[in-house]
C-alpha cells in the first residue's frame, strides 16, 4: 500500500498542502466539482507554451507539426484511457457540457424527428438533461425520466416500460454527482439496444473511480471532463462509435473542418475532425494528456481502491453525526456522499464547515429533479479524492458533529439559500 500523504500528495499536488483561505488551512472535499492539478499536468502545460504554441492541422512548417502531433497523440492516449477502438472516435471539446451540448445539437440535425423520444434520467446533471430537453422542443419530440427509487437507484421497470415505446436515444450519467449512486452501465446498455435505443454515458463523476472500457461497455456515445481527473479545466472529450460519427451532421462550422469547399458545397472532414471546427484549447489538450497518463502511471485500479477506502471510511462518520442524514443507500457508491442536517439548511452548514477551513458543496448541485423527487431544497456534498487522508475525514466528521451541536444548543435556526 503506498504512504500516499508523501508519494501522492506531498510530491504531486503542492496545491492541497499550501492551501489556504482567510489565513486559514483548508481541507478541500469538493472534488466532485474540481480536482486539483497534479505537478505533472503543470509541466506538461508550461512546455506546451514554452515549446509547441502553434495551431494545428494547417502548418507545414516545423512548430505547427510538433504541435499537430502533440495533439494526435493524446487523443491517442484519451482513445487507449477509454479502450476505444481507435484514436478517430475521440473528439475534443471544452468539456462534458460541451460535449453533451454538441452530440444533442447533432442528434437533433440528424436522427430526431417529430413524434420520437429521448429518455434521460432523474438523476441526471443539468449538463445531461437540459441539451436533450431543448433538442426534443426543437424537433417536436418528447423527453421522459427514468425514475429513481427510495434508495436512490435507477427504476428498471420504469425502464423497460419506457423502452417498449422504442425510445431513440437514453441519456445517462454513470455515477451520480449527489448520491455516487454507480449506475449498471453494462444492463443498461444492453437492455436498451435490444430496444434499439442508442445510449451516451455521461461519465464525468465516474472515470476516477470506476475502470470503463467503451468497447466492452458498447456504449454509442460517452463524455467526460479533464477538470474531474487531475487535469486542467476547459477540456474534455465526447467519444462516438465511429460510424455514428460518420453519420452525425456537424452542427457547428468553421475552419479546420472542411475537406474540400467549392462554393457552395462543402464536404466535411470524416472522425472527430468534422466536430472540432476552430481552434481548439491545445494547452489544455496537452494538460488531459498528461494527467490521463499520470493516472495511468499511479494505478487506476489502485486510485479506484483508494477512493472506494476513503468514501466508506466518510458515510461511516458521518452516518453517527448526531442530526445528519445521509441521502441514498444505493448498492454501490464512488466519488461522493451527500447529506441533510435539518432544521439546518444545506447552504448554512457548508458556511459554518467553511469558516473553520473545510471545504464542501452546498446547494442542488445542478440536479434539480433528483433533489425534487428526494423533497428536499438542497443537500451537502462531501466528495474526497486519493490524495486527501483519514485524518482530513475525521476533522470533518468531528468538526460537522461540533457545529451541529452547538447551533442545536443555541437553537439558531437557519434561512434557505440554494445554489445550482
Amino acid at each position: 500500500m503506498p504512504d500516499w500523504h508523501t508519494i501522492i500528495r506531498d510530491r504531486d499536488f503542492p496545491m492541497i498542502e499550501q492551501a489556504e483561505c482567510d489565513g486559514k488551512a483548508m481541507i478541500y472535499l469538493d472534488n466532485a466539482a474540481t480536482t486539483q492539478c497534479s505537478r505533472q499536468v503543470l509541466w506538461a502545460m508550461e512546455n506546451y507554451w514554452q515549446s509547441q504554441h502553434a495551431n494545428v492541422h494547417r502548418g507545414t512548417y516545423c512548430l505547427s507539426e510538433k504541435a499537430t502531433a502533440a495533439l494526435e497523440e493524446t487523443r491517442l492516449v484519451c482513445a487507449e484511457f477509454l479502450g476505444a477502438e481507435s484514436p478517430e472516435e475521440i473528439v475534443f471539446t471544452s468539456g462534458a457540457t460541451a460535449s453533451l451540448n454538441l452530440l444533442a445539437d447533432a442528434w437533433a440535425l440528424t436522427e430526431l424527428r417529430e413524434g420520437d423520444l429521448v429518455l434521460a434520467t432523474e438523476m441526471e446533471h443539468h449538463s445531461n438533461l437540459l441539451p436533450w430537453l431543448e433538442a426534443a422542443r426543437r424537433c417536436s419530440a418528447g423527453l421522459e425520466l427514468v425514475p429513481i427509487t427510495a434508495e436512490g437507484t435507477l427504476d428498471l421497470g420504469a425502464l423497460d416500460r419506457l423502452l417498449d415505446r422504442r425510445p431513440k436515444l437514453l441519456a445517462v450519467c454513470a455515477v451520480s454527482n449527489v448520491l455516487g449512486t454507480v449506475n449498471p452501465l453494462g444492463e443498461l446498455v444492453r437492455r436498451c439496444h435490444d430496444a434499439g435505443t442508442a445510449v451516451v454515458v455521461d461519465a464525468a463523476q465516474a472515470l476516477r473511480h470506476e475502470l470503463i472500457d467503451v468497447k466492452d461497455l458498447d456504449c454509442d456515445f460517452l463524455c467526460f471532463s479533464g477538470h474531474k481527473l487531475m487535469g486542467p479545466t476547459g477540456v474534455g472529450v465526447l467519444y462516438g462509435k465511429k460510424e455514428w460519427l460518420d453519420r452525425l451532421r456537424p452542427p457547428r462550422f468553421g475552419g479546420g473542418m472542411v475537406r474540400s469547399f467549392r462554393f457552395p458545397e462543402a464536404e466535411y472532414e470524416s472522425g472527430p475532425l468534422k466536430f472540432e471546427a476552430g481552434t481548439l484549447n491545445l494547452a489544455g489538450i496537452a494538460g488531459l494528456g498528461a494527467a490521463l497518463e499520470y493516472l495511468q502511471a499511479v494505478g487506476r485500479k489502485r486510485i479506484a481502491a483508494r477512493e472506494r477506502e476513503l468514501l466508506a471510511y466518510t458515510v461511516h462518520l458521518l452516518e453517527a453525526v448526531e442530526g445528519v442524514r445521509i441521502l441514498g443507500k444505493p448498492e454501490r457508491r464512488a466519488g461522493a456522499v451527500s447529506l441533510i442536517a435539518p432544521p439546518l439548511q444545506a447552504y448554512d452548514v457548508a458556511l459554518m464547515l467553511d469558516k473553520q477551513g473545510i471545504a464542501v458543496r452546498s446547494g442542488r448541485h445542478c440536479a434539480h429533479p433528483l433533489h425534487r423527487a428526494l423533497g428536499i431544497a438542497g443537500s451537502v456534498r462531501v466528495s474526497p479524492a486519493f490524495y486527501n487522508t483519514a485524518e482530513e475525514i475525521d476533522a470533518l466528521a468531528e468538526t460537522l458533529e461540533r457545529t451541529l451541536a452547538a447551533a442545536k444548543k443555541a437553537g439558531v435556526s437557519f434561512g434557505d439559500k440554494a445554489d445550482g
